[in-house]
């Protein structure tokens, strides 16, 4: 066995903190993700993977094929309270050979945005990834015109590594540059020590 592998292989798993929980994204989730998608109508943005709502149910039916590929682990946002879907996530590209995946195919309902939502998600998955399979690395990926994503990812702390150009269609037609993030294990202490100390301000 390689050295360099997960500790313990990513598989279907519920992660909860702070009020959100993340739990295996499923066909049933399909409604949900349709009324979180309709919170700005997120599916006009053209540099997201957001689905138009009569591709929700082919969405998370691709999102599962991955899963049982073993290449992805999705996962369907919610309030832990209310059990209400405000949108998705998940791992992708996992790579266990060399204890590697990429956190993606992220989005939440616009009035989710900018909020505590994505910051406990990110710390949910990275402790998990990190502490819990044993990741090396974790990384991100965006379209060189998604200056907010962009943004997001640096907050946290990753690495810009560089440019993948002429990498992957956009849902308009047209061919995207990725720009491309990552955090490895010796640099995650920090960034979760920083994470903690977001979730811990009050909140406007």
């Amino acid at each position: 066995m390689s050295t360099h592998a997960f500790a313990l292989l990513p598989a279907p798993v519920t992660l909860e903190d702070h009020g959100i929980r993340l739990i295996p994204l499923t066909p049933e989730h399909a409604a949900g993700l349709r009324a979180a998608a309709a919170d700005g109508a997120l599916w006009n943005l053209r540099v997201t993977s957001v689905p138009e709502p009569d591709q929700t149910d082919a969405y998370i039916s691709t999102a599962l094929q991955g899963q049982s590929a073993g290449h992805m682990l999705p996962f369907a946002v919610t309030d832990a309270a209310s059990g209400a879907i405000l949108g998705t996530t998940r791992y992708h590209d996992i790579v266990p050979a060399v204890a590697r995946l990429e956190i993606g195919y992220t989005w939440y309902g616009l009035s989710r945005q900018r909020s505590h939502v994505n910051t406990t998600c990110k710390l949910l998955l990275l402790e998990h990834a990190f502490q819990t399979l044993g990741a090396a690395v974790v990384g991100w990926r965006t379209d060189n015109y998604n200056i907010a994503s962009q943004r997001a990812i640096e907050r946290l702390g990753a690495r810009r590594d560089g440019v993948i150009r002429h990498h992957a269609l956009r849902r308009d037609g047209t061919v995207r540059d990725t720009v491309m993030y990552s955090l490895t294990a010796g640099e995650w202490p920090e960034v979760r020590a920083h994470l903690q100390y977001q979730l811990q301000r009050p909140r406007g």
